[in-house]
């Protein structure tokens, strides 16, 4: 299906990201002494960030960073992406079950996107935009341009852009300094230009769904 056109793509958020700064640098490592790290840090402040990782692929092809982490900032990171590749024939956004991810203004998008001149209802009161169930109904309908799939509860893990975003925070947020949210950002967009020139490939799924032993 990718090569009809099709595009899989793996979405989460990083919200209250610190650029935090170490006060000294650290201790080198010396004949029998580990590297020390300095303890004390200067805070610069949080970005809250959405990632797409390209699940066919393995690259990581979007990366919004913004103050904030609402229903609008995630309805305009998705417009960005489907704007970007005018040529997809098909989105597919796997996410968890965040309130944003299930918005009225994502249905009015995706009821746009797929030329669907229906009426949606009213928020909380009637049709599709009534409940937060309906609304994930209408946002998972295979048959629409823009098609969101859904993790189950509690198991956000399955989303393969969790495995990703743990990479980053190890190579990059962890053991990093940061001078101001600036640096922060620069940071992480060019750890994700070098991972997918060097390190990018589909992550082999191996968990085969069995109930795991206590």
């Amino acid at each position: 299906m990718a090569e009809q056109g099709q595009r899989f793509e793996s979405l989460d958020e990083m919200t209250g990201v610190q650029a935090l700064e170490r006060k000294h640098t650290d201790l080198p490592i010396l004949t029998a002494k580990v590297e020390r790290r300095e303890f004390e840090y200067i805070r610069h402040g949080t970005l809250a960030f959405m990632f797409n990782f390209d699940i066919v692929t393995g690259k990581l092809v979007a990366c919004t960073a913004k103050l904030t982490r609402n229903e609008q900032d995630f309805l305009k990171h998705i417009q960005g992406r489907v704007t970007a590749e005018p040529q997809t024939s098909q989105w597919h956004f796997v996410s968890d079950n965040l309130n944003i991810h299930i918005s009225e203004s994502l249905v009015r998008y995706v009821a746009e996107e797929s030329d669907l001149d229906i009426d949606l209802g009213v928020k909380g009161k009637s049709g599709i935009l009534k409940s937060v169930t309906s609304r994930a109904e209408f946002l998972s309908d295979p048959t629409h341009r823009i098609v969101f799939h859904y993790t189950p509860k509690h198991a956000s893990w399955m989303n393969q852009v969790e495995i990703w975003l743990s990479i980053l925070v190890r190579k990059v947020i962890k053991r990093g300094s940061f001078s101001s949210i600036k640096e922060l950002k620069r940071k992480i967009l060019a750890f994700i230009e070098y991972y997918n020139r060097t390190m990018a490939k589909p992550f082999k799924w191996t968990y085969q769904g069995k109930a795991l032993a206590a």
